[in-house]
């Protein structure tokens, strides 16, 4: 993975539009074929597949290959209308779909075989992407991560809608712009009101969720108030580095070499210029404003998105729930009877999916 390593105010990029700094970044990938795309058919994978066909049907060469999972059974994970638009639009011959049944459970046995080899991993659904890595000849694979955090409405939000006149009205706008302006103390009460309302982690004990609750917090208050140079700061953010480096060093194991354009720092800069201080009002006009002449508005402009939840917390985190002792995890940290509920409802939460690899591979009968 390259491009996370941070981008100073004063590092030189060349002043051109977002989608020419893409096509730069994917032109020496798209020569060097076999070129896939993680392609879920949600708007951030659209995005990178339409600008990597632009660029390599521009300079003559191989198109990309889009790679989809496909989880039957499981309509909220289904995406297959806005998959068939994007690639009917982009006019692409090939396709590779992978049907997927339980071997992407994050307690299914490639998982298991894949924590028994490398341990525990941040996020825990890298364990997963062996099975698609194993499907792939040696190449590069682009994904689409961290299209949700660079497109989605960052703290001066509130202020573009009032420069703007977007369609929301301007008294509505006023309150939430004067409150991103206040000074960090009063942004940090306000934050740790807000993820305590939230409740994410009711498994956490008291004193561990208030600790983390001030940690969130403290992170929200620390991003800059300029649009633009919050996009390099996402760049900066533990998530974003050990993302990258986990997924990367997995996908190196199988000959791959992959890639998060979206996230790469002179990306990051053109888009920054593009919006300015105060930015796009939310996700789709972002969006809009980089990828109109590729993708087809309503891809552009959709609403919602698949839900995983079940296809990576299915049948094996179940059977493992049910029989689960308690033992694995730090009691005086985690309430063991509420992260066994949370297992075993019909939509664990995905925030406690480390605390489930650390108790399968803590515990006494299966241990790495």
């Amino acid at each position: 993975m390259h491009g996370l390593d941070g981008l100073s105010a004063a590092t030189k990029v060349p002043r051109c539009g977002p989608l020419e700094v893409l096509a730069d970044i994917l032109r020496p990938v798209l020569a060097a074929p076999p070129c896939y795309i993680a392609f879920s058919g949600g708007r951030d994978s659209s995005a990178v597949l339409a600008v990597a066909t632009s660029v390599a049907r521009r300079e003559g060469l191989d198109d990309p290959l889009p790679v989809t999972q496909l989880y039957p059974g499981l309509p909220e994970t289904d995406e297959s209308e806005w998959q068939e638009a994007v690639v009917r639009h982009l006019q692409l011959k090939d396709w590779a779909r992978l049907v997927v049944g339980e071997e992407n459970d994050l307690l299914g046995e490639p998982v298991r075989a894949s924590l028994r080899e490398r341990g525990l991993l941040w996020p825990p659904a890298v364990h997963t992407k062996v099975n698609l890595l194993e499907a792939l000849s040696p190449g590069y694979l682009l994904t689409g991560e961290g299209g949700d955090e660079v497109f989605g409405a960052r703290r001066p939000a509130p202020w573009s809608h009032l420069k703007k006149g977007t369609s929301v009205p301007r008294g509505r706008a006023v309150g939430p712009a004067l409150r991103s302006a206040l000074p960090g103390v009063c942004r940090y009460r306000l934050a740790l009101s807000k993820w305590r309302d939230a409740d994410l982690q009711p498994w956490l004990r008291p004193a561990v969720a208030e600790e983390h609750i001030r940690m969130l917090a403290a992170d929200e208050v620390s991003e800059p108030w300029r649009w633009d140079r919050a996009l390099l700061w996402l760049t900066r953010r533990r998530s974003a580095g050990v993302l990258a480096h986990n997924y990367g060093l997995l996908a190196a194991e199988h000959g791959i070499s992959l890639r998060i354009p979206l996230l790469e720092p002179a990306f990051l800069a053109s888009l920054g210029r593009l919006g300015g201080p105060v930015g796009f009002p939310g996700r789709t006009a972002a969006m809009a404003a980089v990828f109109a002449p590729l993708l087809p508005r309503a891809v552009i402009e959709r609403k919602g998105k698949a839900q995983f939840n079940r296809a990576f917390m299915g049948r094996a985190t179940h059977e493992f729930a049910r029989d689960w002792d308690g033992s694995g995890v730090d009691a005086n940290m985690v309430d063991p009877r509420r992260l066994r509920q949370e297992w075993l409802s019909d939509s664990p939460s995905a925030l406690s999916s480390l605390l489930l690899h650390a108790a399968w591979v803590n515990s006494d009968s299966e241990g790495p």
